[in-house]
């Protein structure tokens, strides 16, 4: 002690920190804080705190007392530093600034929180799994996970949810709320998530790629539909002939098949069609609109069968193979024409004309015969046989 009632000596050092004291009772209050002791518990919770004065602050949750009062709003609170850091609110006051980045909060619990962004610590780890989290509150709602817990629940319907944020999300299901608004159509959204989904149709950007064949789409959606070219799934099936299907609109499509109905009819002459599709191929003969066009030649149609049809002109490609005698054509109706030289279809005028169709040659002189009744009478003149 220096002259009396001068400053006290701080003669009590901390063994764990090194601060001193000026009496014992003091370091033995301030040891709490290292070692974690909690001497003072409430009567009506069971809570345990480190000092008194914590304690007290405490009590006044379940007196209701709440002494400090916002001049500007009229809320009230318990502690005053409470009121202290709500009064930031009004005034926009954000004492607390990142070294690293600058940024500002209003709460030093919230610039602790901030640093762990930078450090990359995460003290807060999963029990079960072994996941952790940089945010004592993150590991709460991961927790929920392993226990299936769901406290947040809607007065309006009884849905229950794990996270406060989903809770709110749901609960403009029943208020209509669209509060993600896009800035360049107007549609709203009840979630930014489906706001972002939706710029895409803006943007063309694709960012569901496949894993087999690489083709992306917009939307996670189209991907799954996708995946069943080459998984060959085909889940929806026809409940009269048993035909199935990989998406539910084809189905649908195809159910008319054995309805007869036609719903999509044309504007200018009443035709109709079974399917959006047809009547689209359709309202080209009336605008005589040719949108596929050969990148080589320049010639456009009208049907995108057509284009691919006539690509193989430049190409030579030849498809459709007889699986009589393995002739290729590029052309179906070639094909089908053809066959007929095997099954004897073709009139005697239509072979005069198809000279090039000589499929059959005799073993004997090796000649080439159009047709196979024309071989065996071609064979029965080498052995000496008149009809």
């Amino acid at each position: 002690m220096h002259n009396g009632d001068q400053t006290l000596e701080k003669t009590f050092p901390c063994d764990t920190c090194g601060e001193a004291f000026s009496q014992q009772s003091h370091l033995k209050v301030h040891i709490r804080v290292h070692n974690g002791e909690r001497p003072f518990d409430c009567d009506t919770c069971g809570k345990a705190f480190k000092f008194q004065s914590g304690l007290n602050r405490h009590e006044m949750i379940h007196l209701g007392e709440k002494p400090f009062v916002c001049e500007t709003c009229g809320l009230s609170f318990c502690r005053r530093i409470s009121l202290r850091e709500h009064t930031r609110v009004h005034t926009g006051e954000k004492p607390f600034v990142c070294d690293t980045c600058g940024k500002a909060f209003s709460l030093r619990g919230n610039l602790n929180k901030h640093h762990l962004v930078h450090t990359g610590e995460k003290p807060f780890a999963c029990e079960t799994c072994g996941r952790a989290f940089s945010q004592r509150s993150g590991l709460q709602s991961h927790i929920r996970i392993h226990t299936g817990e769901k406290p947040f629940v809607c007065q309006t319907c009884g849905q229950a949810f794990s996270h406060s944020n989903r809770l709110s999300t749901h609960k403009r299901v029943h208020t209509g709320e669209k509060p993600f608004v896009c800035a360049i159509c107007g549609e709203g959204f009840s979630h930014q998530k489906g706001l972002n989904i939706h710029d895409r149709i803006h943007t063309g950007k694709k960012p569901c790629v496949c894993d087999t064949c690489g083709k992306a789409f917009k939307f996670h959606s189209q991907l799954n539909i996708h995946y069943r070219i080459h998984t060959g799934e085909k889940p929806f099936v026809c409940e009269t002939c048993g035909r199935a299907f990989a998406r539910r609109y084809n189905l649908v499509e195809h159910k008319r098949v054995h309805t007869g109905e036609k719903p999509f009819v044309c504007d200018t002459c009443g035709k109709a069609f079974a399917t959006h599709t047809c009547i689209r191929r359709h309202d080209r003969v009336h605008t005589g609109e040719t949108p596929f066009v050969c990148e080589t030649c320049g010639k456009a149609f009208s049907q995108r069968d057509d284009l691919q049809t006539h690509i193989r002109v430049h190409t030579g490609e030849k498809p459709f193979v007889c699986k009589t005698c393995g002739r290729a054509y590029s052309h179906r109706s070639s094909l089908k024409k053809h066959t007929k030289v095997h099954t004897g279809g073709l009139s005697r005028q239509e072979l005069i004309h198809t000279v090039d169709e000589k499929p059959f040659v005799c073993e004997i002189c090796g000649e080439a015969i159009a047709c196979q009744s024309e071989l065996y009478r071609h064979i029965e003149g080498h052995m000496g046989v008149t009809p």
